[in-house]
Order: structure tokens, then sequence, then C-alpha cells
């Protein structure tokens, strides 16, 4: 697989995360859910550049 398949995929399951714990979770909760994507957004891409970014 490619790497430009390969980030779309990342960048479709961190949408897929995000739209599923806002549905979930914080459906009523503006703040909670603006911190909670944000949270997932810096976890998405602490990992990305941990695991899959190359140098």
């Amino acid at each position: 697989m490619g790497r430009s398949a390969t980030t779309v995929l990342y960048v479709l399951a961190m949408v897929v995360v995000v739209v599923g714990a806002d549905v979930l979770f914080f459906r009523n909760h503006f703040w909670a859910r603006l911190m909670a994507n944000v949270g997932i957004v810096l976890v998405f891409g602490a990992f990305y550049v941990r695991f899959l970014a190359r140098p």
C-alpha cells in the first residue's frame, strides 16, 4: 500500500473515532466535545509522528 493511501486511511480512522465519540458520548456537551476532539487529534498526531512518519 502506498504512502498516500496509508495516510488517507489513517485520517479516515481518526474522523470515524472523533464522530463516534461525539455521537455516543458528547452529543449535547459542547466544551467536553471540543476538549475530547482536541485530545483525540493530539493522540492520533503523536502516534503518526512516532510510528508512521518517515525521516
